[in-house]
C-alpha cells in the first residue's frame, strides 16, 4: 500500500468538503433529514421492508424467510428496493421510518397503528418476539448469550464495513495506517469467532439464533472471499471454524432465498430486486425478466 498522505493538522473548526467523500460524495453530508419528497410504496402484506441486499439488509430478509420456513404465515412481506447510491434513503418517506437514513427499515402494519423499526439488530429482535420467540431462546442464560453475540456483531461490524471496507475498497486513496489499523481489528474479530466456533456449532451454542442470522452476512461472506475482494489480504483460510460455520448456514434454503432479496449485484439469477410473493423467487429474478427496451 502506498501512503501518499502528509502530516495533517486538524483546523480549529472542521468544515465539510464534499469533494473528500470518494465514490459516495454525492450522497454523504453532515446533517440529517430528507433531501427530497418521496413517499414510500406500500404492498399488500402487513410487513413492509425497505432495504438493499447489503450485509445489514440480508440479515432481515434471511430472518423473514426463516420465519416463513417455520410456518409463520404472518411473516409474509413486501421488500422494496432502496438504492442508497442514488440517495433513496434521504426521501421523505424513508426518513419518516428511519430518521438515521440507513437501511434496512421495517414497517409493521398488522395493527391499527403502524410500528416502525429500524437498525437491523432491533428488527431481528422485534420479529423474533412477534413470532413467539423464534430464533431467540426464552430462558435467561441462553437468551443472554444470544443477545450478547447479537450485540457483539452490531458493535463489531462498523470496524469491518465502515472501517476496513471503506479504506480498503472505497476510499479515494490507499493509506497504510487506516488499512493496517482496521485489518488488525477485523482479524482479531475473526479470531474471536474462530475460537468460539471451535467449541460450538453456532454462536450461542447448539441452536441457530438471531446471532447467527446477524453475523453470517458479514463474517460468513468475508471468510468465503465475498466481501471487498479481501480474502487473500486477510488470510481468511486461517479461520477454519468460521468457514465451517459459514458453509453450514449457507446450505439453509431460507438463507439462500433471503440472500437474493433486494440484491442488485452478482449473477442475474441471484438478484431479486423486489420481493412481494414467495413465487417471485421462481419468476422474477433478473435472469427471468426481459431486458428493458
Amino acid at each position: 500500500m502506498n501512503d501518499t498522505t502528509t502530516d495533517y493538522t486538524p483546523p480549529q473548526v472542521w468544515a465539510w468538503n464534499p469533494s473528500n467523500g470518494g465514490q459516495f460524495a454525492n450522497i454523504n453530508r453532515p446533517v440529517a433529514g430528507p433531501t427530497h419528497d418521496k413517499p414510500l410504496p406500500i404492498g399488500r402484506h402487513p410487513l413492509q421492508l425497505y432495504s438493499l441486499g447489503t450485509p445489514n439488509g440480508v440479515k432481515v430478509t434471511v430472518m423473514l424467510e426463516e420465519l416463513l420456513a417455520l410456518g409463520h404465515v404472518g411473516a409474509e412481506y413486501d421488500a422494496w428496493l432502496i438504492r442508497i447510491n442514488q440517495g433513496d434513503q434521504f426521501g421523505s418517506g424513508f426518513v419518516e421510518v428511519n430518521p438515521n437514513s440507513k437501511i434496512p427499515a421495517l414497517v409493521d402494519r398488522s395493527a391499527a397503528e403502524p410500528v416502525r423499526v429500524f437498525e437491523s439488530g432491533a428488527i431481528l429482535v422485534y420479529l423474533a418476539e412477534k413470532f413467539g420467540g423464534a430464533f431467540l431462546p426464552a430462558d435467561g442464560a441462553r437468551r443472554a448469550e444470544t443477545l450478547s453475540w447479537l450485540f457483539w456483531q452490531m458493535g463489531s461490524a462498523p470496524f469491518l464495513g465502515g472501517g476496513f471496507g471503506h479504506f480498503y475498497a472505497y476510499a479515494p486513496t490507499k493509506q497504510a495506517y487506516p488499512i493496517d489499523r482496521y485489518a488488525m481489528e477485523v482479524k482479531r474479530q475473526l479470531d474471536v469467532l474462530n475460537r468460539l466456533l471451535a467449541e460450538r456449532r453456532y454462536l450461542a451454542g447448539d441452536e441457530y439464533t438471531v446471532a447467527d442470522i446477524a453475523t453470517w452476512p458479514w463474517y460468513g461472506a468475508l471468510v468465503k472471499g465475498q466481501l471487498y475482494g479481501a480474502g487473500e489480504f486477510l488470510s481468511v483460510h486461517e479461520y477454519a471454524n468460521v468457514i465451517r460455520w459459514a458453509d453450514e448456514i449457507a446450505q439453509r434454503p431460507a438463507v439462500q432465498r433471503g440472500r437474493k432479496v433486494n440484491r442488485v449485484f452478482g449473477e442475474p439469477s441471484t438478484q431479486l430486486h423486489e420481493r412481494h410473493d414467495a413465487s417471485d423467487f421462481d419468476t422474477r429474478t433478473q435472469d427471468k425478466l426481459s431486458p428493458a427496451p
